[in-house]
């Protein structure tokens, strides 16, 4: 069902209105909140309506929904682990860090996809989006681990065949990834290191 976008991004101001305010858990007090959160995001969506879609598929949303779950616990299982990672590095003797620059090249192809994956990245610890090159649709992700670039890449690849769900782009998950670009090229990522380099344990 398609219907017009502005009401529903003043609904959506509506709900998180409610929790940024922090309405007490009480149905009045959420009803409330939330009529006061429409008083307030109706106006100001339909002032901004330009910015977005004339249109919106409701029917198409709340299919994308169980993506949006499944990439949200991608997302932060990952944010658990690199902070536990990032911080085992700090605290260790010599800090075993190993920075590398990968290009990672994306199925994804829209706007939106493309900054949440970015910014994902970003917000994860041990890793931040430095470009983008719209040529080969690709980013370059700095990494502070880089003896195994693949190793970076692959929460990178869940995420997006997440996304590729759920900002209905034009790829599928079952498409093969294309092959990532080490900026450093190929080098001995064994135990065994050239004399001056830092091992991982």
């Amino acid at each position: 069902m398609r219907v017009r976008t502005w009401p529903v991004v003043g609904v959506v101001f509506a709900v998180l209105w409610v929790f940024v305010v922090g309405q007490p858990l009480t149905p009045i007090s959420l009803v409330r909140g939330f009529l006061s959160g429409l008083l307030v995001g109706l106006p100001v969506a339909f002032v901004f309506r330009r910015l977005y879609g004339k249109h919106v598929d409701l029917g198409r949303g709340v299919r994308a929904l169980p993506y949006a779950g499944l990439y949200l616990g991608a997302f932060t299982w990952e944010l658990l682990r690199a902070n536990l990672d990032v911080a085992y590095r700090v605290l260790s003797p010599g800090m075993p860090i190993e920075p590398e620059v990968i290009l990672v090249p994306l199925r994804v192809e829209s706007d939106i996809a493309i900054t949440v994956i970015a910014n994902s990245i970003t917000i994860t610890p041990g890793t931040v989006t430095l470009d983008y090159d719209e040529e080969t649709n690709a980013l370059y992700v700095h990494g502070v681990n880089g003896r195994h670039p693949e190793a970076i890449a692959d929460p990178i690849r869940t995420w997006e065949d997440y996304a590729l769900e759920l900002f209905d782009e034009d790829a599928s998950p079952s498409d093969p990834p294309p092959d990532i670009v080490v900026s450093g090229g190929e080098r001995d990522r064994g135990p065994d290191r050239q004399a001056g380099g830092v091992g991982d344990d």
